[in-house]
């Protein structure tokens, strides 16, 4: 049996991160920051319409013991 397939993609070996931004240009890394900043934002506002859920829940099945 043989493990190769000769029309298989290559592998791509993940790259560390430091190594990446090693390389990076400075556009590149303001770029990569914008992306960052809007996906922390996109996870603010779901921790703050989690917490209004659950503060809806409370509000009508009590709080959950700890």
């Amino acid at each position: 049996m043989v493990d190769d397939d000769p029309f298989a993609p290559p592998v791509k070996k993940a790259v560390p991160l430091e190594q990446q931004l090693e390389v990076a240009s400075i556009d590149e890394l303001e770029f990569r920051i914008q992306k960052l900043k809007a996906e922390i934002a996109l996870c603010e506002e779901a921790i703050v319409k989690k917490r209004a859920q659950r503060a809806a829940a409370d509000s009508v099945f009590g709080t959950r013991p700890s």
